[in-house]
């Protein structure tokens, strides 16, 4: 049964007049919320397999599974099919020895089969690419796992699966090193990692073993520097926090989110170090405040956006800090959004907009995935996450 609840007080939004925007998710609820009920507003927290704690990453693969980051507890959670249920429990764990214990490495030696924060996740191939972010790696199955504890087949970022290093533990990045990746994307056959860490993202056209070099940077202009914004003033080709990867209409799209932008190219460039082409969530290629500046946000701008995905057509944008989810229609420079989840109006924010959690409502949004008109969310505020379809 789907139900929406009211917040209890007014939202934060701008004197005078707003937009309210045509909905982007379906405006009555969620078919499904994973780790949450609105009867316990303070629910326990300790891991089992229908519990999640902060939830980073969310995965909706072509095969029909959901996977999801359950990152407070360093853990992957596995549905075999997507559920169609509230709360319905995981039928696989990996990064623990059971469903109910946590712990970073499951309290032991990093290996092939542990986690510690993982983060962003995608299908890749018809298999799995995990961003393990503190033990500064990515995780990849070349098929998508069947059972619980199965390891990964390849690690990239360290030079075998017991290295948990940042940058294998020198001062400078190279080619195959990590340093806390935050997000994966798999882009007919090639995997983007955002490299969070060391401000880039790093593209490999067939990774098929441990340890192996990516063969192009984005964000700086080489493999071994890691400056903020390529080590200039904000613009076109630096970045600060890539966080989220999509391919939209043509374009690659990386969320910035310390730069508070999504930055496009035309097409996947095919050299490194290329700038991109146009942004979203910034009037110019040199600024980079949150909201453009202001207190409250508008259409056009973005708060540490951390995630994007693509439905419909569109491209879906978390916009985190201002717990709501924005949608595109065109590739425009500095366009506004078109669609909105999570807040009434354009000029709204607050976590759960300013109320108490509802079905309906987001604090914090950081991971999104989609397939078909489905969006799964990892709303990480609230410790759930969110099966949604798109609005008609």
């Amino acid at each position: 049964m789907r139900v929406a609840i009211s917040p209890s007080f007014e939202p934060v939004k701008a004197p005078g007049s707003v937009t309210a925007g045509a909905p982007l998710l379906d405006p009555a609820g969620p078919r499904v919320v994973l780790g949450w009920t609105a009867e316990a507003l303070a629910a326990p927290i300790e891991p089992s397999p229908s519990v999640l704690f902060g939830p980073r990453g969310v995965c909706l693969h072509p095969d029909g599974s959901l996977w999801v980051a359950d990152t407070g507890h360093h853990r992957l959670l596995g549905w075999r099919r997507a559920p169609r249920a509230d709360n319905a429990p995981a039928d696989f764990v990996i990064g623990q020895p059971d469903f109910g214990r946590e712990g970073r490495n499951a309290k032991g030696a990093a290996g092939a089969d542990t986690l510690n924060v993982p983060t962003g996740l995608c299908a890749w191939g018809a298999g799995l690419a995990v961003a393990d972010a503190w033990n500064h790696r990515v995780l990849l199955w070349r098929e998508t796992p069947r059972d619980s504890h199965q390891p990964a087949d390849i690690v990239l970022g360290q030079d075998g699966p017991a290295g948990m290093l940042a940058n294998r533990g020198a001062d400078q990045p190279d080619a195959a090193t990590l340093h806390w990746p935050y997000g994966v994307a798999d882009l007919d056959g090639r995997l983007l990692v955002a490299d969070s860490g060391n401000r880039r993202v790093l593209i490999w056209e067939n990774p098929e073993h441990s340890g192996q070099p990516a063969d192009r940077v984005l964000g700086q202009r080489d493999f071994v520097t890691r400056d903020e914004n390529a080590g200039g003033p904000v613009g076109a080709m630096g970045m600060r926090w890539p966080h989220g990867i999509a391919f939209w209409q043509g374009h690659l799209a990386v969320s910035d989110a310390g730069n508070n932008r999504i930055m496009l190219w035309d097409g996947l460039p095919p050299r490194s170090a290329e700038p991109c082409g146009r942004l979203l969530g910034q009037a110019d290629f040199t600024a980079c405040d949150h909201n453009m500046g202001a207190y409250y946000p508008d259409a056009a701008a973005v708060n540490m956006p951390y995630a994007v995905t693509v439905a419909g057509g569109l491209l879906i944008a978390a916009d985190t800090a201002n717990s709501r989810l924005l949608g595109w229609s065109r590739p425009a420079m500095t366009a506004p959004a078109e669609r909105l989840t999570g807040q009434p109006d354009f000029a709204s924010k607050g976590d759960n907009a300013w109320g108490l959690p509802a079905r309906d409502t987001l604090c914090w949004p950081y991971g999104l995935s989609a397939l078909g008109r489905q969006v799964a969310i990892a709303d990480s505020g609230n410790n759930r996450v969110l099966l949604w379809d798109l609005a008609s």
